[in-house]
């Protein structure tokens, strides 16, 4: 009923608009009736209506109205064309521009004179000409019109190809303002450019300058491109200079305590005697405004986090490691600092954190392998998490697609030859094994100042023991060593088995809990990487032989790995490896070819002579293959090192497959062996 209600009720509308006027042809008009100009006072309700219901506001007037009309010879009416049109818009925005920037005149001509001074076809003098000229207009106002980025790229270009006595003129005239322009956008690419061609007095003074500011020039995006940029530059004694704000007020404060020699913090603070606590503070304050605008990408940043780092209690440490484990950490490795601070943070932080941070680096996986820097965080993830099945879907399966650039890389062949043979130090330099066994001390299963009085108070306890008993004194030491090392791995079995605590709160993983040999096999076999780097190996057989990193990746894989690992899964694979680098043996010589044959070639030759002492498999193969019946073709030269192999191989079968061959040839002087070699293999 209310809905059939509502239907039939008819609106009500208000009696002076709808009231409509019937023609004398019977059609009603619309048109409302208007309301007297002249309001009624007997009705109030009229000073509401002052205005017609139909009255609108003043429209806006086309820009082809009378105002824009051209005015010429008397004729208003007639409109501006396209191009008329445009050239006064032109007009207008240039005053506009002359207006606001007080210089634009000024930048107008210098842009012009830049056109003709940045050509690689134009010659130094006329080059010259236009730099003093453009110089000469500058002159004084250098300050003003460093920060456009128009004047800015003229003022790089002078600096670039002027003379001496006029980028000195711009230097002093650059100087006083300095911080100023190190916080400007266009400026700052300037200021880098007069540190590069500074003179060291120069460097010295601009170096000093920035004392007191180097914090919040950190803490700005554009200006800790600059604090970087004369980081780099200094020396180690302007590096500390730098540095030493960033650790404690004291030596922000008073400059004498700055030039102490020492370049560790913790050097300094026992050397100085500083609070460690007002220390920390100081850096903290420093550190997290840092931290969460996101600016790490600096070296100095990473050196400040290491040092930190190092003398931090352990839930501050835990926290810098918790805030850096994700994709900012990517942006941190490429630093010997940084890669430190990343092998540090997949050292200490929980299975969660480990997860973001092998999550942040997906598709920048190849990128990190190439660098040199950032590889090793990746050598220290293959060696230290235990989820195999993470590390195989990220960083294998990426790595899988360009497998023969890593193993002809300086840099990217090691995360390869890590599985292959671990922690070797042939292939890890002593910086890079170092790195390996970092520790935060704070977050450090092992804290060797517990176990140095643990280990005092036990031999005093038993000291005592001994006095009562008759245990000789000599065998006390033995005894109380023996006591400390069974309780300390008691100490490590703990910390690192279960805990009832939160698996994300276990900020002392120190490496993974998973058996390095299982963990080593299920990332190179069992993840299908081996098979197709044998595949890789089979394909590019010459190129990696011949090579000088790659060499080192074909002789672990044609060996089968440390430990052979990859014996007996892949042992098919690998006689058909054994088989592509003899039948590259097996090419006959010829003086003709412009390539190198792989057995007078000095990094294959030396290869193929290492697989025949360590892997008999492959040394039987060459042999039938390759060498049998031409050894005294190949005595001479390189060559002679491969075929005098057989006879120093520690393996009796190899010796007396050869030595029916060779020791006619070793008898006449053709073939040449070490007599101390021959003798300890006969032995």
């Amino acid at each position: 009923m209310a809905a059939k209600n509502q239907q039939t009720q008819k609106p009500n509308k208000r009696k002076q608009f709808s009231s409509t006027k019937t023609d004398k042809d019977g059609s009603k008009s619309k048109k409302p009736k208007l309301l007297s100009s002249t309001p009624s006072s007997a009705n109030p309700s009229n000073k509401l209506l002052k205005k017609p219901f139909n009255s609108s506001k003043p429209k806006r007037e086309h820009p082809t109205h009378s105002k824009f009309k051209k005015s010429e010879s008397g004729n208003d009416n007639k409109e501006l064309t396209k191009r008329e049109r445009r050239i006064q818009a032109k007009e207008l925005a240039e005053a506009r521009k002359k207006k606001r920037k007080p210089h634009y005149t000024l930048e107008q001509e210098l842009a012009s004179l830049w056109e003709k001074m940045r050509r690689r076809n134009i010659a130094k003098e006329d080059r010259s000409k236009l730099i003093t000229e453009a110089l000469q207009k500058m002159k004084g106002k250098i300050p003003e019109t460093a920060g456009s980025h128009v004047s800015s790229r003229v003022l790089q270009t002078c600096v670039k190809y002027c003379s001496q006595i006029e980028r000195d003129a711009v230097f002093s005239e650059l100087q006083p303002h300095l911080l100023t322009l190190s916080c400007n956008a266009y400026a700052v690419h300037l200021v880098k450019k007069m540190f590069d061609a500074a003179s060291k007095k120069q460097l010295a003074g601009v170096i000093s300058s920035l004392r007191g500011h180097v914090a919040s020039l950190l803490r700005h995006m554009v200006g800790s491109v600059v604090i970087e940029h004369a980081y780099q530059l200094g020396n180690a004694t302007q590096k500390q200079e730098l540095l030493m704000e960033l650790y404690s007020t004291e030596l922000h404060l008073f400059k004498d305590l700055a030039s102490i020699k020492e370049s560790r913090l913790i050097d300094i603070i026992s050397k100085l005697d500083l609070q460690k606590s007002s220390v920390l503070r100081h850096m903290s304050s420093v550190i997290q405004p840092i931290l969460e605008k996101g600016i790490l990408d600096h070296s100095m940043i990473h050196r400040v986090l290491i040092e930190y780092l190092d003398i931090a209690d352990k839930s501050s440490a835990a926290d810098i490691i918790q805030q850096l484990s994700g994709p900012l950490l990517v942006r941190m490795i490429h630093t010997r600092e940084g890669s430190k601070i990343g092998m540090l943070c997949v050292k200490h932080g929980s299975a969660k954190e480990r997860k973001k941070i092998i999550k942040g680096m997906k598709g920048h996986i190849s990128k990190i392998a190439h660098d040199q820097c950032g590889c090793m965080v990746l050598v220290g993830i293959f060696s230290m998490v235990d989820d195999t099945k993470l590390i195989t879907k990220i960083i294998i399966r990426e790595l899988q697609t360009t497998l023969k650039e890593l193993a002809l890389d300086k840099s990217a062949r090691r995360l390869l030859l890590q599985l292959l043979h671990p922690n070797y130090s042939r292939y890890l330099n002593t910086d890079g094994l170092a790195s390996l066994n970092l520790t935060v001390p704070s977050l450090s299963s092992k804290n060797e100042s517990e176990i140095k009085s643990k280990k005092l108070s036990r031999d005093e306890e038993s000291s005592k023991e001994a006095a009562k008993s008759d245990i000789p004194e000599e065998n006390l030491d033995e005894e109380s060593t023996k006591e400390v090392a069974t309780t300390d791995s008691d100490m490590e079995a703990t910390e690192s088995g279960k805990s009832d605590t939160p698996e994300e709160n276990l900020n002392s993983a120190e490496g993974g809990k998973k058996d390095p040999s299982l963990r080593r096999r299920e990332l190179l076999v069992n993840s299908g990487l081996a098979e197709n780097l044998i595949d890789v190996c089979i394909e590019n057989a010459e190129e990696l032989l011949t090579s000088n990193f790659g060499k080192e990746v074909i002789f672990e894989v044609a060996k089968g790995g440390s430990d052979g690992i990859l014996h007996p899964t892949l042992d098919e694979k690998l006689n058909n490896l054994h088989e592509a680098i003899a039948e590259l043996a097996a090419k006959p010589k010829s003086d003709e070819s412009e390539e190198e044959h792989v057995l007078e070639n000095f990094h294959s030759s030396r290869t193929i002579r290492k697989l025949i002492l360590d892997c008999p498999a492959f040394a039987s193969t060459l042999w039938k293959k390759s060498l049998e019946g031409k050894c005294q073709l190949w005595a001479q030269g390189h060559s002679s090192k491969v075929v005098s192999a057989f006879l120093e191989s520690s393996d009796s079968e190899v010796r007396k497959v050869a030595k029916e061959e060779l020791q006619p040839l070793v008898d006449d002087g053709t073939l040449k062996i070490p007599e101390t070699k021959q003798s300890a293999n006969e032995n």
